[in-house]
C-alpha cells in the first residue's frame, strides 16, 4: 500500500511542493519516498512507499520502463503479476524483468498493450498514475470495486491528483472551497459519494475507470469504464447459475480459494482480522486450509457485552487452530480515536465503526504488515438485515396502483396523528415508492428532522432542500429503477456502486493507513463478484436465512452451531457517549447556534430539533455525521488558513 500525488506545470518551487504533497501521505508509506519530474519540466510524481512486495530498491517509485517511454506512481497490489510476467516474456514483450515488484509488471503492460488492456487482464486493488513522454499525457486509473483512492481536479492552472485530498493543499492554486451540493448526500449518508469530495472541483475517480488527461492539461475528460459493476450484475443476471446448492457452494468455495491464495502473497507478514462474523470467518476458514502453519489473527473486544465479540472469534480461532491475538479495549480508549478522525480521512466521514477499525487495525500492525478482511459479504451475499425489509414492505404494497398509494399516502401524511407519530409518518412516504430501489432510497431520507439541514443561504439565496432533493447528481439519487429484476439484487446493487466504495472500502482503506497496514479483501476478487451476482436470489436467502451459500462454504470448516447467534456488528455505543458529560460538553461546543451561524453550512433551528430529540431519548444517525463535519471543519480552519 503506498501514497501517490503529483501536479502539471513548471514551476520552480515543484521539488517542495512535490516533497509536501508527499508528506501528508507518510502514513500510507513510511518507507520510502521519491519524486520525478518529466523532461520537458511539466509532469511531476510523487510516492510514498509501504514495501509489501520487492522490498529492494528495484521496487522504487516513481518508476519509467525500458523503453523511457511510461513513468507511473502507484499505490495498490495487483494479485496475479506473477502470471502477467510469465505471459510477458511469453509474448516475447521483453526477456527478463528488472526485479520482482508488481509495479513493474504493470509498467511493462501498460507498455506492451496499452492501458485498457493492460487493467482488464489485472486482478487486484490500486490506484495509478502514468505519464506517456510520447503523447504527453497523463492517465489515471482505479480498480475495480474502488478499495484504493484517487482525487483529482484542477487546482489553480495544475492538474492534480493524489491518494489523500488533503496533498492538494500544498497547491498555491488550491481554495479550500466547500462543494455545499454534496452536503445534502453527506447528512443522508454520512460519506461524501463518488464522483465528488468535499472539496469544489476535486473528484473521486469512480471505480473500474481510468482518464486521460492531455497538454496543456487544462480540461478534464469524462472517465471510461474498463469494468462495470452495474454490466457485471446484468450479465450474471441473465446467465444465472443452473446448479444445485451443492455445486454454488463448490464454486464458491474454489474461487475463494484462488483468491485468497494470491491475496496471501507478500514478502512481509500476513494476517487476518477475525470478527467472528460470516464473511470474516470464512476468509480466515480458507486461509487456514490453505497454509502450511498456522495463520495470524486478531480481535478486538469491548468492555461493553451488547457490542463485543471477541469471546466468539476466540472459539472459531481455536477450532481452526489460528495463532490468535485479542486485545479489549475500554470506552475511554475508543473516545480518544475521536480527535483523530479528521486527520484520518481529510474529508468529513461518519460511519461510527471507523473507531473500532482503526483500533483493530493499530493492534494488527504491531503484529503484520498485511491483513485480510471478509468486507463484501453482506453486499455480494443479500446480508443485509434492510434488504429483507424492503422486501417484506414492497411485497405488501407492490399489487396496489402506485397513483392510489400515492394519494392514500398523501392523505395520511397531513393527519394530525402522521404529523405527530414517526411510524405513521414514515409509512406515508413510503406509501409514494415506485420501486424497491425507490423504496430503499426513501428509507434514507425519511427523518423529518434531518431535512434542511443545509443552509442553502449562504451559498444560493431562497433554496430549499431536502435530504436528497437538490443534491448534486450522483448513484442514489439518479437511480434508473428496474435495472435488475429481483428487487434484493437491485439493492444489493446499488449499495455495491455507492455505499460499498464510498463507505466500507473507504473506512478500512483510511483507518488501516493510518497505521501503515495493508489490508486486502479477497471477497472482492473479480471472479467472485462476478459468480455471485449470477446467483439466484434462493442461493442467498434460504428460509430467511442470509448468505446461505457463504454459510456452506464455511461449515465445511467451522461447526453451524459455533456461528448460530444473531450478529452484533461491528460498531459503538455513541449515543450512550453522548449522554455523558464530556462528550456531550464536546458536542454542544460543536453545535453553539452562534458558531453554526458564523460559519453558515448548517441551519441552527434544525441542529437543535436533533439535539433536543436526543434530549428526550431520540437518537438519530445525523446527529454523528453533524458532529464529525463540524469537527472535521474544526481541524480544516487550523490545518489551513490562506
Amino acid at each position: 500500500m503506498c501514497g501517490i500525488a503529483g501536479f502539471t506545470g513548471c514551476r520552480e518551487d515543484w521539488r517542495p511542493v512535490i516533497e509536501n504533497m508527499n508528506r501528508r501521505m507518510i502514513r500510507r508509506g513510511p518507507d520510502a519516498g521519491g519524486v520525478w519530474r518529466s523532461g520537458d519540466g511539466n509532469v511531476v510524481f510523487g510516492h510514498r512507499r509501504l514495501s509489501i512486495v520487492d522490498l529492494t530498491p528495484s521496487g522504487s517509485q516513481p518508476m519509467t520502463d525500458r523503453s523511457g517511454r511510461y513513468t507511473i506512481t502507484y499505490n495498490g497490489e495487483i494479485y496475479n503479476h506473477r502470471e502477467l510476467a510469465a505471459g510477458l516474456i511469453a509474448d516475447g514483450k521483453l526477456s527478463a524483468f528488472r526485479g520482482t515488484s508488481d509495479t513493474e509488471v504493470l509498467l511493462e503492460m501498460i507498455g506492451a498493450y496499452g492501458v485498457k488492456k493492460t487493467l482488464e487482464l489485472c486482478k487486484g486493488m490500486f490506484a495509478f498514475a502514468v505519464y506517456d513522454a510520447e503523447t504527453r499525457s497523463i492517465t489515471l486509473a482505479r480498480d475495480r470495486v474502488g478499495e484504493k483512492p484517487l482525487y483529482y481536479g484542477i487546482i489553480g492552472d495544475s492538474f492534480a491528483f493524489a491518494s489523500d485530498v488533503s496533498c492538494f493543499k500544498e497547491l498555491g492554486g488550491f481554495t479550500g472551497e466547500i462543494e455545499t451540493g454534496i452536503l445534502p448526500a453527506y447528512f443522508t449518508h454520512g460519506y461524501i459519494p463518488a464522483p465528488y469530495s468535499i472539496y469544489r472541483g476535486v473528484y473521486k475517480l469512480l471505480p473500474g475507470t481510468f482518464l486521460t488527461v492531455e497538454r496543456p492539461y487544462t480540461e478534464l475528460p469524462a472517465p471510461q469504464e474498463y469494468w462495470s459493476m452495474k454490466e457485471a450484475a446484468l450479465r450474471g443476471q441473465n446467465a444465472p447459475f443452473t446448479g444445485s446448492a451443492k455445486e454454488a457452494a463448490d464454486d464458491l468455495e474454489r474461487l475463494l480459494k484462488e483468491s485468497i491464495k494470491g491475496q496471501m502473497v507478500a514478502d512481509v507478514p500476513v494476517g487476518a482480522f477475525l470478527s467472528a462474523g460470516i464473511d470474516s470467518s470464512t476468509v480466515v476458514a480458507l486461509m487456514q486450509s490453505l497454509s502450511p502453519g498456522s495463520v495470524k489473527t486478531f480481535t478486538i473486544g469491548m468492555e461493553d457485552p451488547a457490542y463485543n465479540e471477541a469471546q466468539f472469534a476466540k472459539q472459531i480461532a481455536a477450532h481452526l487452530g489460528t495463532e490468535h491475538t485479542e486485545l479489549y479495549i475500554s470506552e475511554n480508549e475508543a473516545k480518544e480515536v475521536i480527535p483523530l478522525i479528521p486527520g484520518m480521512f481529510s474529508e468529513p466521514f461518519a460511519d461510527s465503526s471507523q473507531i473500532p477499525t482503526y483500533l483493530v487495525s493499530r493492534m494488527t500492525r504491531e503484529h503484520v504488515t498485511v491483513s485480510l478482511s471478509g468486507d463484501g459479504g453482506d453486499e455480494l451475499f443479500c446480508g443485509y438485515r434492510s434488504y429483507d425489509s424492503v422486501d417484506r414492505i414492497w411485497n405488501k404494497m407492490k399489487d396496489v396502483p402506485l397513483p392510489l398509494r400515492r394519494a392514500a399516502g398523501s392523505i395520511l401524511g397531513r393527519l394530525k396523528a402522521a404529523r405527530e407519530n414517526p411510524v405513521l409518518r414514515d409509512k406515508a412516504a413510503l406509501l409514494a415508492a415506485k420501486s424497491p430501489a425507490h423504496l430503499y432510497a426513501i428509507q434514507a431520507e425519511l427523518d423529518p428532522a434531518a431535512r434542511g439541514l443545509v443552509n442553502w443561504q449562504q451559498d444560493t439565496p431562497g433554496r430549499e432542500s431536502g435530504l436528497l432533493a437538490d443534491a448534486l447528481p450522483y448513484v442514489f439519487n439518479t437511480w434508473q429503477d428496474g435495472v435488475l429484476k429481483e428487487p434484493n439484487h437491485e439493492i444489493m446493487l446499488m449499495d455495491m456502486l455507492l455505499y460499498h466504495p464510498d463507505d466500507i472500502l473507504a473506512k478500512v482503506d483510511r483507518t488501516a493507513m493510518a497505521v501503515s497496514l495493508e489490508t486486502r479483501v479477497p471477497l472482492l476478487d473479480r471472479d467472485v463478484v462476478e459468480f455471485a451476482w449470477s446467483l439466484p436470489i434462493e442461493y442467498l436467502r434460504r428460509d430467511g436465512v442470509s448468505k446461505a451459500v457463504l454459510r456452506d462454504v464455511l461449515y465445511r470448516y467451522v461447526p453451524k452451531e459455533m456461528m448460530d447467534r444473531p450478529k452484533k456488528g461491528f460498531s459503538v455505543p455513541v449515543a450512550k457517549w453522548l449522554r455523558e458529560k464530556e462528550l456531550r460538553s464536546w458536542a454542544d461546543e460543536l453545535t453553539d447556534p452562534s458558531r453554526l451561524e458564523r460559519e453558515g453550512f448548517l441551519r441552527p433551528a434544525k441542529v437543535k430539533a436533533l439535539l433536543d430529540d436526543f434530549d428526550r431519548g431520540i437518537f438519530r444517525p445525523q446527529l454523528w455525521y453533524i458532529l464529525m463535519f463540524q469537527q472535521w471543519l474544526e481541524e480544516e480552519k487550523k490545518s489551513y488558513i490562506r
